[in-house]
């Protein structure tokens, strides 16, 4: 597994890779967004530890990029803003995961392996999955509700996805968080109810049924009515 590690800080980049290496991964050292670019098109990667604060071009924006042209490579973000506002923003930006620094590199590398199993089981599932009127299709990355098409950011199609493979599901907020984004953190915040509702405005709210419910004291299911 050849992890490319995208960070200006020579110390953390020791870090890094020194620790990395430690639990079995090879890696790669992109100090700006420019060579991460170049890096990517020229070889291939199977996760991007990618810190937010770059020179020049800065990690949200690089995410955003490498996210439409390889969004099979799950990434992980570093950063040193832990509040829900900045993990918002990072996932709308199409991270799968959010590290706030300092973090221990057991840590890091678990959730490497996690995001790692996820996208594997992922890319196993059925390419084209039918709840009622919504139909998602894996291969083609497309959603569709009445034939309408639905634009959806890469952190809300995450969700759906999950939600969809596990329809008929009551999945609980934690189980949301470990397999949508990885993350476990202080479960007061509300980054899981945010992206429900942002998926609710465009997957139900236009049309006459809605498909994710909330079960009281449990978490969410996507189902028929």
């Amino acid at each position: 597994m050849n992890i490319l590690i995208v960070e200006d800080e020579p110390h953390v980049i020791s870090i890094l890779k020194r620790g990395l290496t430690e639990e079995g991964f090879e890696t790669s050292v992109a100090p700006d967004a420019y060579i991460a670019l170049d890096m990517v098109a020229a070889h291939s990667f199977s996760l991007i530890v990618l810190d937010i604060m770059l020179p020049g071009l800065n990690g949200l924006e690089l995410c955003k990029q490498l996210k439409k042209i390889h969004p099979q490579i799950p990434i992980i973000m570093l950063t040193a803003l832990g509040s829900t506002e900045n993990i918002v923003t990072g996932l709308d930006n199409g991270a799968d995961d959010y590290l706030v620094k300092p973090f221990k590199i057991a840590e890091l590398s678990a959730r490497i392996r996690m995001l790692l199993r996820r996208y594997s089981g992922f890319q196993q599932a059925e390419d084209l999955i039918t709840i009622a009127d919504l139909q998602m299709n894996l291969s083609a990355k497309s959603v569709k509700r009445a034939e309408q098409e639905i634009t959806l950011t890469a952190t809300e199609y995450r969700l759906l996805q999950f939600m969809a493979i596990n329809k008929n599901k009551i999945l609980s907020r934690i189980d949301i968080l470990e397999n949508v984004w990885d993350i476990d953190f202080n479960m007061g915040t509300n980054v899981v109810d945010v992206y429900v509702n942002y998926l609710r405005k465009k997957i139900d709210k236009p049309f006459s049924t809605n498909l994710i419910h909330t079960v009281v004291g449990l978490g969410y299911i996507l189902k028929e009515k």
